[in-house]
């Protein structure tokens, strides 16, 4: 475990923990803002499996599993308000 992976982790984390309300809250980012940072990070954890950060693969997936269940909630948020035929 190095320094960086540290680093990396951690600010993960408080990110993890500033999305909390957003998760469990009615409000709820845009479905593209929310997939494409979800698809972002996913890539960001598959690299830091190459540089063998484990805890950083670890938050960072988290994190990238907490802004995609933002955009299945956003989508079904919308789902759920359309008008039935």
């Amino acid at each position: 475990m190095t320094w960086q992976d540290i680093v990396f982790s951690v600010g993960s984390w408080i990110f993890i923990i500033a999305l909390l309300p957003s998760l469990f809250g009615k409000d709820k980012p845009p479905i593209s803002t929310s997939l494409l940072t979800g698809s972002v990070l996913l890539i960001y954890a598959l690299t830091y499996v190459s540089l063998d950060f484990w805890l950083s693969v670890a938050s960072t997936g988290l994190l990238a599993i907490a802004w995609l269940t933002l955009g299945i909630q956003k989508f079904l948020a919308n789902k759920h308000r359309q008008p039935q035929n």
